[in-house]
C-alpha cells in the first residue's frame, strides 16, 4: 500500500527514495537529524524542531501576501506624459474576452488559484498537527493535493518573467514598482522557505499515527 512515499509490505514499513526509487526500511529519525538515500544521497526525511508551526506560519503569510499581490497596484508606467497603473487582477481581466479567454484562465490558475489552493491545503493539513489534535477529515487527501499542485504553482515563474520584461520596458518608459510587486517578491521567498522547512515524510507519518 502506498501512502505518500511509504510502502507497507506484509506489515513491514518501507519508504521509496523519490529520486532513484530505492527502498529503505522506515527509519526512526530524531528531530534535527536527516536521513538520506544510501544510493543517491537524496534526503528522505529531515524532521526539525517546531517545523509544523514554521510551515503553518509561512503558509498563512503566503496567503496574505497573495491577496496583496493580486489586488494592490503592481507597476506604474509613465511615458510621454501618460500615466498608467495596473494590478495583477487587471492583467488577468485584460485577456478575458474573445480568443484570449483561455490565456486569461491559465494565468489566473497558475499564478493565483493554484498557489492559494496549495497553501490552503497545507494549512488545513498542518493546523491540527500544530495543536497536537486529530487531523481534520480528508487531511491526507488535502496534503496529497498540495503535493500534486506543487509543480503547477508558478508564482515565482511569473515574477521572474515580469522582471525580465521590465528590463526592456524600462528603456521606453519610467517604471515604478507598486506594493503588489514587492508582495509577489516576498511570496517567492516565503514559498521557498516553506518548502525547505516541510518534511513530507514526517507529515505523512503524523497523519497516519494521529488517524490511528
Amino acid at each position: 500500500m502506498l501512502d505518500g512515499d511509504k510502502i507497507l509490505i506484509e506489515g513491514r514499513a518501507l519508504i521509496a527514495c523519490p529520486q532513484c526509487d530505492m527502498l529503505h526500511f522506515e527509519p526512526d529519525i530524531p528531530e534535527d537529524h536527516t536521513a538520506t538515500c544510501i544510493r543517491c544521497g537524496q534526503v528522505l526525511a529531515a524532521p526539525r524542531t517546531n517545523a509544523y508551526l514554521r510551515v503553518l506560519s509561512l503558509a498563512t503569510t503566503a496567503v496574505i501576501l497573495m491577496v496583496g499581490a493580486v489586488f494592490f497596484p503592481f507597476i506604474e508606467l509613465e511615458a510621454a506624459g501618460l500615466h498608467n497603473t495596473t494590478s495583477v487582477i487587471d492583467a488577468i481581466l485584460a485577456f478575458s474576452t474573445g480568443l484570449m479567454l483561455p490565456l486569461s484562465f491559465a494565468v489566473a490558475m497558475l499564478i493565483v488559484l493554484i498557489p492559494v489552493t496549495r497553501f490552503a491545503a497545507i494549512i488545513y493539513t498542518i493546523w491540527p498537527l500544530v495543536r497536537n489534535r486529530k487531523p481534520f477529515a480528508g487531511a491526507s487527501e488535502a496534503f496529497r493535493l498540495a503535493e500534486f499542485l506543487r509543480p503547477w504553482s508558478m508564482a515565482e515563474i511569473f515574477i521572474v518573467g515580469v522582471s525580465v520584461a521590465l528590463v526592456k520596458v524600462a528603456g521606453l518608459a519610467t517604471v515604478s514598482f507598486g506594493p503588489a510587486f514587492w508582495a509577489f517578491a516576498g511570496l517567492v521567498v516565503v514559498t521557498v522557505l516553506q518548502d525547505n522547512s516541510m518534511c513530507r515524510y514526517t507529515i505523512w507519518k503524523s497523519l497516519e499515527q494521529n488517524r490511528a
